[in-house]
Protein backbone atom coordinates (compact mmCIF):
# COMPACT_ATOMS: atom_id res chain seq x y z
CA UNK A 1 0.00 0.00 0.00
CA UNK A 2 1.29 3.31 -0.89
CA UNK A 3 1.61 6.64 1.45
CA UNK A 4 -1.79 8.50 0.96
CA UNK A 5 -4.22 10.62 2.35
CA UNK A 6 -6.10 7.73 2.65
CA UNK A 7 -5.44 4.18 4.13
CA UNK A 8 -7.18 0.79 3.53
CA UNK A 9 -8.88 1.65 6.86
CA UNK A 10 -10.85 4.15 5.87
CA UNK A 11 -12.26 2.72 2.57
CA UNK A 12 -15.74 0.77 2.33
CA UNK A 13 -15.73 -3.53 2.21
CA UNK A 14 -16.41 -2.92 -2.04
CA UNK A 15 -13.55 -0.20 -2.24
CA UNK A 16 -11.24 -2.34 -0.34
CA UNK A 17 -12.11 -5.38 -2.44
CA UNK A 18 -11.95 -3.40 -5.92
CA UNK A 19 -8.65 -2.08 -4.89
CA UNK A 20 -6.48 -5.41 -3.90
CA UNK A 21 -8.47 -7.06 -6.80
CA UNK A 22 -6.04 -3.97 -8.87
CA UNK A 23 -3.13 -4.23 -6.88
CA UNK A 24 -2.70 -8.12 -7.33
CA UNK A 25 -3.43 -7.59 -11.39
CA UNK A 26 -0.77 -7.50 -13.21
CA UNK A 27 -1.83 -5.03 -15.57
CA UNK A 28 -4.80 -2.35 -15.82
CA UNK A 29 -8.07 -3.75 -15.47
CA UNK A 30 -11.56 -2.59 -16.69
CA UNK A 31 -14.27 -2.05 -14.63
CA UNK A 32 -16.24 -4.87 -16.38
CA UNK A 33 -13.28 -7.21 -16.04
CA UNK A 34 -13.29 -6.32 -12.09
CA UNK A 35 -16.56 -7.03 -11.91
CA UNK A 36 -16.62 -10.04 -13.35
CA UNK A 37 -13.74 -11.53 -10.52
CA UNK A 38 -15.42 -9.89 -7.77
CA UNK A 39 -18.86 -11.78 -8.57
CA UNK A 40 -18.15 -14.24 -5.85
CA UNK A 41 -17.73 -11.49 -3.18
CA UNK A 42 -21.40 -10.25 -3.88
CA UNK A 43 -20.80 -7.82 -7.03
CA UNK A 44 -23.70 -7.76 -9.57
CA UNK A 45 -23.93 -4.52 -10.85
CA UNK A 46 -21.62 -2.17 -12.66
CA UNK A 47 -22.17 0.33 -10.92
CA UNK A 48 -21.16 -0.87 -7.79
CA UNK A 49 -17.73 -1.18 -9.59
CA UNK A 50 -18.16 2.53 -10.53
CA UNK A 51 -18.99 3.66 -7.12
CA UNK A 52 -15.60 2.18 -5.80
CA UNK A 53 -13.26 3.36 -8.94
CA UNK A 54 -14.50 6.67 -8.42
CA UNK A 55 -13.52 6.80 -4.32
CA UNK A 56 -10.63 5.24 -5.31
CA UNK A 57 -9.45 7.40 -8.03
CA UNK A 58 -10.46 10.64 -6.04
CA UNK A 59 -8.66 9.45 -3.21
CA UNK A 60 -5.69 8.96 -5.02
CA UNK A 61 -5.46 5.05 -4.58
CA UNK A 62 -6.25 4.70 -8.55
CA UNK A 63 -5.79 5.87 -11.77
CA UNK A 64 -7.86 5.50 -14.64
CA UNK A 65 -5.79 5.27 -18.01
CA UNK A 66 -7.99 7.16 -20.43
CA UNK A 67 -6.35 5.29 -23.56
CA UNK A 68 -7.50 1.88 -22.26
CA UNK A 69 -10.78 2.35 -20.53
CA UNK A 70 -9.30 0.73 -17.87
CA UNK A 71 -7.90 1.44 -14.44
CA UNK A 72 -4.77 0.35 -12.62
CA UNK A 73 -3.77 0.70 -8.53
CA UNK A 74 -1.14 3.41 -7.77
CA UNK A 75 2.04 2.19 -7.02
CA UNK A 76 3.76 4.95 -6.85
CA UNK A 77 4.79 5.95 -3.14
CA UNK A 78 4.23 9.94 -3.09
CA UNK A 79 2.05 10.39 -5.83
CA UNK A 80 -0.47 12.35 -4.37
CA UNK A 81 2.48 14.94 -4.02
CA UNK A 82 2.67 15.46 -7.96
CA UNK A 83 0.71 17.68 -10.30
CA UNK A 84 1.29 15.48 -13.02
CA UNK A 85 1.53 11.77 -13.54
CA UNK A 86 2.43 10.02 -16.84
CA UNK A 87 2.26 6.36 -17.63
CA UNK A 88 4.00 3.97 -20.16
CA UNK A 89 1.53 1.82 -21.55
CA UNK A 90 3.18 -1.08 -23.76
CA UNK A 91 1.49 -1.70 -26.94
CA UNK A 92 2.58 -5.22 -26.57
CA UNK A 93 2.65 -6.93 -23.57
CA UNK A 94 0.15 -4.33 -21.71
CA UNK A 95 2.40 -3.33 -19.14
CA UNK A 96 2.06 0.03 -17.68
CA UNK A 97 4.66 1.56 -15.65
CA UNK A 98 3.91 4.88 -13.32
CA UNK A 99 6.30 7.27 -13.60
CA UNK A 100 6.79 11.60 -12.69
CA UNK A 101 9.05 14.20 -13.66
CA UNK A 102 9.55 17.38 -12.33
CA UNK A 103 10.03 18.92 -15.45
CA UNK A 104 7.78 17.64 -17.51
CA UNK A 105 5.52 18.73 -14.40
CA UNK A 106 7.17 22.51 -14.78
CA UNK A 107 6.76 22.46 -18.53
CA UNK A 108 2.87 21.82 -18.42
CA UNK A 109 2.32 24.49 -16.01
CA UNK A 110 4.20 26.47 -18.25
CA UNK A 111 2.23 25.68 -21.17
CA UNK A 112 -1.17 26.12 -19.64
CA UNK A 113 -0.24 29.37 -18.13
CA UNK A 114 0.69 30.67 -21.24
CA UNK A 115 -2.52 30.34 -22.53
CA UNK A 116 -4.57 31.34 -18.90
CA UNK A 117 -5.43 28.23 -17.50
CA UNK A 118 -5.27 27.20 -14.30
CA UNK A 119 -3.59 23.62 -14.05
CA UNK A 120 -4.90 21.40 -11.32
CA UNK A 121 -3.62 17.72 -12.17
CA UNK A 122 -2.56 16.54 -15.17
CA UNK A 123 -2.37 12.87 -16.68
CA UNK A 124 0.13 12.02 -19.53
CA UNK A 125 -0.02 8.40 -21.29
CA UNK A 126 3.01 7.55 -23.21
CA UNK A 127 2.19 4.82 -25.92
CA UNK A 128 5.10 2.53 -27.25
CA UNK A 129 7.05 -0.65 -26.23
CA UNK A 130 8.64 -1.06 -23.25
CA UNK A 131 12.35 -2.37 -23.00
CA UNK A 132 11.50 -6.28 -22.29
CA UNK A 133 9.31 -6.55 -25.17
CA UNK A 134 12.07 -4.35 -27.55
CA UNK A 135 14.77 -6.81 -26.35
CA UNK A 136 12.39 -9.99 -27.07
CA UNK A 137 11.96 -8.99 -30.85
CA UNK A 138 15.82 -8.51 -31.11
CA UNK A 139 16.26 -12.06 -30.02
CA UNK A 140 13.60 -13.37 -32.46
CA UNK A 141 15.10 -11.62 -35.49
Amino acid sequence: MTAHAHSETDLTRNQALVLDTLSQSGGPLSAYTILDQLREQGFRAPLQVYRALDKLVEFGMVHRLESLNAFVACRHPSCDDHETIAFTICDECGQVSEISDDTVAGRLQSLAAETGFALKKSAVELRGVCQMCRNASRKVM
